[in-house]
């Protein structure tokens, strides 16, 4: 995790790490668990922002106890009072903008552009939810039956569990609980453990916008020593999670077995297509956003380039003339272009997929190595990193990198690409760039993915629309959007007969 991080010309003495704690009933407690965590900045190592004591099984249960115990009032709450409670937060965090995205970089390691982006989208969000609270409903329908009002209501689940990864710390939390919230559930809340201080940032704002104690809980500490309890306990209505395909596979096969909501959302091999008459100065900007920004730790990253061969040689030099434009190091320099990896986990995970490629003879166009010259040392940085006639049958083509490394492949003919990009086991977002209309809703038809950007990145989404993939990302409900609310209710039918008289009726 990160911390306090100066650059070079800003460098100041550290201040006394934050000792975060766990959030229980609307108290602040410590951890009880043995386990310390030390948050440090990727981009400086030497620099910690925070610690925390782990939770353990009994605070995690207590969470779950100040849910239910909080939940019948909540619920008793109009949704258009639950709604202005969640526009509140969301204005603090308009305020505070700047601030948490500072935090942001420092904690997570993206370039401060990057996180100020990642606080307006998730501010959107947080306002469009906040909305749903005066649009809260169900449907009237005529009724085969006289004088009979047939309708529907939607109603809060109960007590539900959010359980979110470190790539995006603000915009991910806040488009799982707005919705929860909005919606009149009570929830126990647990980030990775890696972005700790931007999680206790949120809960602090929805208690300062008048959350009542106990609808919101916070659990800080490791999925091993905490995470069953989140999604085993019978208290648990539904679990929203992002993160692992492993460990989302296993959420659903236990909510599965308990017979309650899941949904996962779990990784991406995205690809981004360019076609022989695509705009190439157009497609080199989306391709660049999509593979190298938030240094390829996210979901919806374009860590697949596929290329018809007539454009191939051209825009693949224009890639890599681009990429070696960009400036690797801390995200709070204005110069800087791309931050580093999360945590030294997660730089192994790029160096070792590197190194595969290799071996599987691929060919190194760019980068490929840890960069350490200079204060680079204290980070976790690795180049930006292109290979070139990948093969579709290898793991760089067909496994998550999440990391900064672009794998080219080049085709001839349309159905060879659209078998391509479909050959991988996820299917979250894809990019297709092309002039040619017929081609371009062929793509949109046959390519198997949740989401289809045309003439634009792979990355992004809107609160208005679903978020969500197929195959192998994800599973359950989608995400953001009306999906993303009626995730977290139940839908009830009503029949309500008004005539006074009693009278059978054939209907079955």
């Amino acid at each position: 995790m990160a911390t306090l991080t100066k650059t070079a010309s800003q460098k100041k003495t550290p201040a006394t790490p934050a000792n975060l704690k766990q959030y229980i009933g609307g108290k602040w407690v410590e951890g009880a668990a043995e386990r310390v965590v030390v948050s440090t900045n990727p981009a400086d190592t030497r620099e910690v922002l925070a610690k925390f004591k782990s939770a353990d099984k009994a605070q995690a249960l207590a969470a779950i106890e100040a849910a239910k115990k909080a939940f019948p009032g909540w619920r008793a709450t109009t949704a258009p009072a639950r709604g202005r409670i969640l526009a509140k937060a969301a204005q603090i965090c308009r305020e505070r903008r700047d601030e948490l995205a500072t935090l942001m970089t420092r904690e997570q390691g993206k370039i401060l552009p990057e996180a100020k982006g990642e606080m307006d989208k998730g501010i959107t969000l947080m306002e469009w939810f906040a909305g749903e609270g005066m649009r809260l409903g169900g449907v009237s329908m005529p009724s085969e039956l006289s004088k009979n009002l047939l309708y529907t209501v939607r109603q809060p689940l109960g007590v539900v569990s959010v359980i979110t990864p470190w790539n995006f710390p603000f915009a991910i939390p806040v488009w799982k609980l707005s919705p929860a919230l909005v919606a009149g559930n009570a929830v126990v809340f647990k980030p990775a453990s890696l972005v700790p201080a931007m999680a206790v940032k949120i809960v602090e704002i929805f208690a300062e916008a008048g959350l009542p104690p106990g609808v919101l809980n916070l659990i800080l500490g490791a999925g091993s020593l905490i995470g069953d309890t989140l999604v085993e306990h019978p208290a648990i209505r539904a679990v929203s999670f992002t993160g692992s395909n492993s460990v989302g596979k296993r959420v659903h096969t236990i909510c599965g077995t308990r017979g309650v909501k899941a949904t996962c959302e779990m990784g991406g091999k995205n690809p981004g297509v360019v076609w022989e008459d695509a705009d190439l100065s157009l497609a080199l900007g989306g391709i660049m956003k999509g593979a190298f920004g938030s240094t390829g730790q996210r979901c919806t990253a374009t860590s697949r380039l596929i290329l018809h061969e007539k454009i191939a040689d051209k825009f693949l030099k224009m890639v890599v003339d681009e990429t070696k434009k960009i400036k690797v190091g801390n995200g709070l320099d204005p110069a800087t272009g791309m931050g580093p990896a999360v945590d030294d986990g997660q730089l192994q995970t790029d160096l070792d997929y590197i190194e595969i490629a290799k071996k599987e003879g691929a060919k190194l166009v760019l980068g490929g190595k840890r960069l350490t010259d200079g204060e680079l040392a204290h980070g976790y940085f690795v180049e930006p990193t292109i290979f070139d006639n990948v093969k579709p049958s290898s793991r760089l083509f067909k496994e998550e990198v999440f990391g900064p490394v672009l794998a080219v492949t080049r085709v001839k003919t349309f159905d060879e690409m659209i078998e391509l990009a479909n050959d991988c086991e996820f299917g979250l977002t894809c990019a297709f760039y092309g002039q040619d209309l017929t081609n371009v809703m062929n793509f949109v038809d046959r390519i198997e993915a949740g989401m289809v950007h045309v003439n634009s990145p792979t990355i992004g989404g809107e609160a208005q629309v679903p978020f969500g993939g197929v195959k192998g990302s994800g599973v359950g409900d989608r995400e953001m959007s009306k999906e993303g609310l009626h995730f977290f209710t139940e839908l009830k039918t009503v029949f309500l007969d008004y005539t006074g008289e009693r009278r059978e009726s054939n209907l079955y």
